[in-house]
């Protein structure tokens, strides 16, 4: 993996400006490239790379985070669904080189069928309905 010099969310975390949530060992922003209005990033406080190499107290730091992001999202944006996920290590997608969870919100129409959801990271084996015959 690749070193970040300066961390793009470590610089974000320090300037402590437009979180969208925080506690003692995570913060929540808007993703600098949302994939979805409201695409959000909630990440530990700590330079971590690999999410499981979190200690469990910052894993369940993530998760409530995201809870209250998805809380604020409900009110403010009132999306139909959610994609929410993590990418580690280059294969699995990760370009940060920080960990951090995804709350990626979905609207109806967003995408022509979005059945599969987060299945798509791998494109031939994403429609499993179509294997059933």
């Amino acid at each position: 993996m690749p070193p970040e010099a300066p961390c793009p969310f470590c610089s974000r975390i320090a300037a402590g400006d437009a979180l969208l949530a925080a506690n003692d060992l995570a913060a929540a922003f808007a993703d600098g490239f949302p994939v979805s209005p409201g695409h959000s990033l909630v990440v530990p406080r700590r330079h971590v790379s690999d999410y499981f190499e979190l200690a469990p107290e910052e894993q369940a730091a993530l998760w409530e985070l995201a809870a209250e992001v998805k809380r604020g999202l409900d009110r403010d944006r009132a999306p139909a669904g959610y994609n929410v996920g993590v990418n580690v290590g280059a294969a699995g997608g990760q370009t940060v080189w920080h960990a951090h969870l995804h709350v990626i919100p979905r609207y109806a129409g967003d995408v022509e069928d979005p059945r599969g959801g987060v299945r798509w990271v791998i494109r031939a084996r994403a429609p499993y309905w179509k294997e059933r015959g």
